[in-house]
Formats: structure tokens, sequence, C-alpha cells
């Protein structure tokens, strides 16, 4: 893992590696049950060099004590993408200058987050909104239909029989924008919760 964040460290694949003030490789148990993986970093991420440490992590971070009982140290947090998508790359420093990944960036960068998975083995994922959920299960659904409901992430990373489960959820950011939104977040938590006791679907 050491190895694979210095790879990400050094990584020009992309316009975003030229920008960015820090790559932000992920965090937490490499031994975990559950990887939570976003689109890709923001301002206060890129300049951290943490994923999901601005007010979207802090609701993260409550989500997975109240919920599940668990510390951020005791799960994985990851992005597709390692470094931050600026609209302005000239100007790291202003607030509002975040962008979705282009489709060019994330196929660049998913090759790592992939092997953190190999590395981790993780019994599940949660994608945090629409991206990761479109990217990592290869659909075109929005979150909202897709949420709820337990799917197998098609890429065979362990081989035949052994497919890792992924639960769409929103992201954290979309709670602190609509509200509305944090009973089915609570919903899709403790079907988590759930599963990671049983290992079983409920």
């Amino acid at each position: 893992m050491e190895s694979l964040s210095e790879a990400v460290g050094n990584c020009r694949k992309c316009g975003l590696g030229h920008a960015r003030l820090n790559a932000v490789f992920g965090v937490g148990d490499c031994k975990a049950k559950v990887v939570f993986v976003g689109e890709g970093p923001g301002f206060q991420e890129d300049h951290q060099g943490e994923p999901f440490v601005g007010r979207s992590g802090q609701l993260l971070d409550k989500i997975l004590e109240t919920v599940l009982g668990l510390k951020r140290s005791e799960v994985y947090i990851a992005n597709i993408v390692k470094c931050h998508p600026m609209k302005n790359p000239e100007a790291p420093e202003s607030h509002g200058n975040d962008r979705p990944p282009t489709t060019e960036e994330m196929s660049a960068c998913r090759p790592y987050l992939e092997e953190q998975l190999r590395f981790i083995k993780p019994a599940c994922i949660v994608t945090l909104g629409s991206v990761p959920t479109k990217v990592l299960l290869n659909i075109d659904k929005g979150i909202s239909t897709v949420r709820g409901h337990w799917y197998d992430y098609p890429v065979e990373l362990f081989g035949p029989g052994h497919p890792i489960k992924v639960l769409p959820t929103y992201h954290p950011a979309a709670l602190l924008r609509n509200p509305n939104l944090k009973r089915d977040t609570w919903e899709d938590m403790k079907m988590l919760k759930s599963f990671l006791e049983t290992g079983k679907i409920s």
C-alpha cells in the first residue's frame, strides 16, 4: 500500500497531477470490511492530503459513529480520482473551484482504486453519490434510483465466486444541501450495519 501511495504521489497520467497541491490517496484501516468511495478531492482535501475532511467529511464521520458505531480509522475512505479536479487549475487557493472529474481522468485513476481494493479485500463498497456509483457499477442511473439496494461489483478482483457487494447512497454533501435525504441515508446505513454484522444481505 505504501508503494502504491508513492506511485499516486508521483502520478502525472492526466492533467490533475500537474495542478493539485497534494495527492489524496485514501485513509483508514487497510483490512476494513467496508470501503467508502467518493468522486474526488475538493479544496480542503487537496490542502490536507486526506479524503473527506471538510463539512462533508465531518458529516460522514458522524454517520459512521451514530449509525454504524465505527470510527473513521475502522473503515477505509477513498475517491475515484486522487487529485483535485479544478475549474481553474491555475488557482488552487481559490474556493468554489471544484468540478466533476472527466471520464478520461477517472479512467486514468481507476486502476489505483482497484489496486487499493485488491489489497484491502473488503466485503463491500459504499459509493457516495451518483458519480462513483455510475463509474463503479457501469450504469447510467441516478443515485435516487439505485440507492437502498445491494449490487455485485462487476469486476472480479478476487476471482469467480467472490464478488464485492456494493451499496450506493447519497454523498454527504447532498445531505447538507437537502436534509430530507438523511432518512434514506440512515436506512442505507442500517442495511450496511446488518451486512457487516451478519455477512448476509437483508
